[in-house]
């Protein structure tokens, strides 16, 4: 049983009649009045798992809540208050020093504002609820994707992957990499200028496959991508023309990039939005009726993406 059909069996209850969108997204919608809803997602963080053993403070603390805004992203939010739960295994007052200033860093970039939590003694984990904002019915949601739908991601795919791996080979990565794997940047601004133009949203962090899967899945639709479309970076580039392992950008994970489905209507639109504010995004493929993933490209082996069990 993996983590999917875990909570689906055992924690998809019904819920009150406030919560517009329960268990199934990147994050829950709760009624609040007349116009707006409040996005709530929780994350957490543990080490060994989610960050190396000798992972800094700063990066850890970042990662911790910009993992969190990026489920905010994915829906449209808009960020506006979090809750902290950490485990220590000691106090450690330099650790935490450096842990609240890059938190609080973090937060006040994306003007969103710690409000309460918890503590205790333990191994290291790091639990972050966060909550945000959205106009009445104005949120992205995986559920939404329509035949003939273009598939986007933003930036580039892979290279907090490809970090991981080389962490794991005993090598060491380039400063660019392990800062996309220590520091992903929120898409929060494009998060919100989506609203209007892209029918679904998911943001990348189990693997591009995986939850592209997910929006299929949700929107009873199939789709068909190329996998040289897919934008990558520059030492993605050089390992994928070396090995041909896309299972690295497909699974890998990591990302906390969007990928997003835009009706062929709104592409003016994405490119107003795209011109106007420098903002990066690649069609990788199309929305179809087949109810599965095509991949289009010389790779034809099965991935795995991350699971928790």
């Amino acid at each position: 049983m993996n983590e999917f059909a875990l909570i689906e069996t055992y924690f998809n209850w019904s819920g009150s009649n406030l919560v517009n969108l329960g268990i199934g997204d990147d994050c829950a919608i709760i009624d609040i009045d007349a116009n707006y809803q409040l996005v709530t997602s929780v994350d957490t963080l543990i080490e060994g798992v989610h960050f190396p053993i000798n992972t800094s403070a700063s990066d850890i603390a970042y990662k911790s809540l910009a993992v969190n805004l990026s489920d905010l992203a994915a829906m449209g939010a808009r960020a506006k208050y979090f809750t902290l739960a950490l485990t220590l295994p000691d106090i450690n007052k330099k650790w935490l020093s450096q842990f609240s200033a890059s938190l609080k860093s973090l937060a006040d970039e994306f003007d969103i504002v710690l409000v309460g939590g918890d503590t205790t003694k333990g191994a290291l984990s790091i639990t972050i609820n966060v909550t945000g904002v959205v106009e009445k019915n104005k949120a992205l949601l995986r559920s939404s994707a329509q035949v003939g739908d273009l598939i986007f991601v933003s930036n580039t795919i892979g290279d907090a992957a490809y970090a991981w791996k080389q962490l794991q080979d005993k090598k060491t990565p380039s400063e660019y990499v392990i800062n996309q794997f220590n520091r992903p940047k929120p898409q929060l601004f494009l998060g919100q200028k989506l609203s209007g133009i892209a029918n679904a949203c998911i943001d990348i962090s189990d693997g591009l496959e995986q939850d592209l899967i997910h929006i299929l899945t949700r929107s009873s639709v199939g789709a068909s991508i190329n996998l040289n479309d897919i934008p990558l970076g520059n030492e993605v580039k050089v390992y994928i023309k070396k090995t041909n392992d896309w299972c690295l950008i497909l699974a890998g994970g990591d990302d906390y990039e969007l990928c997003f489905t835009v009706p062929v209507k709104n592409m003016d639109l994405l490119k107003a939005l795209q011109n106007k504010n420098n903002v990066t995004v690649t069609q990788i493929g199309v929305i179809n009726n087949s109810m599965a993933l095509t991949k289009i490209g010389s790779f034809d082996k099965q991935c795995c993406s991350y699971q928790h069990f």
